[in-house]
């Protein structure tokens, strides 16, 4: 009888923990555009040496329903020519996607949702940014895997130092 006991004794603990759960509701693309320079200004394809820059931006919020956030994933993908810096290509995506979840500690659940959330959605919208640049008439882009960890990091890095410099006295040297 002392085992029943002592299982009666876990089981509040367990019932207080809810267990991670997270699935993908929904997945859109907000916005898309993508701008064929070559096209435009009739430059040779053998007159180019493309330079390829990618620039990534999160975004989260709390939707109104419980457990239930939306995160928007923004993609800029600029391609210049080498030689002459002259634009080829430009591929602006925002990709969303709104998640059920549960049982993330309240501590935890922004870098969850900036850093997790973003890493499901990434193969789709590396997806989309291959086929569009193929379609616009250059080889698919295949985007390398985003450090969505790293970028996280940096963007703490970021609102730190911004709140630093807020609250140095006026006239203050940088350090």
């Amino acid at each position: 009888m002392s085992d029943e006991t002592s299982n009666n004794a876990d089981q509040p603990e367990q019932q207080a923990e809810t267990p991670l759960r997270m699935s993908i509701l929904a997945q859109y693309i907000r916005d898309l555009s993508f701008e064929n320079a070559v096209a435009q200004k009739g430059i040779s394809s053998g007159d180019v040496s493309p330079e390829i820059t990618v620039q990534v931006s999160l975004d989260a919020r709390k939707r109104e329903a419980a457990n239930q956030y939306e995160v928007l994933c923004k993609f800029r993908v600029a391609s210049n020519n080498a030689s002459d810096k002259a634009p080829l290509f430009l591929c602006e995506l925002d990709y969303g996607g709104v998640f059920h979840i549960e049982g993330v500690p309240e501590d935890q659940l922004h870098p969850f949702l900036m850093i997790e959330c973003p890493r499901m959605l990434f193969p789709f919208v590396r997806r989309i940014i291959s086929d569009v640049t193929r379609d616009g008439g250059f080889p698919p882009f295949n985007m390398d895997p985003v450090d969505f960890v790293a970028l996280y990091r940096q963007e703490l890095q970021r609102r730190a130092q911004s709140q630093a410099d807020q609250q140095r006295p006026p006239g203050q040297p940088l350090s």
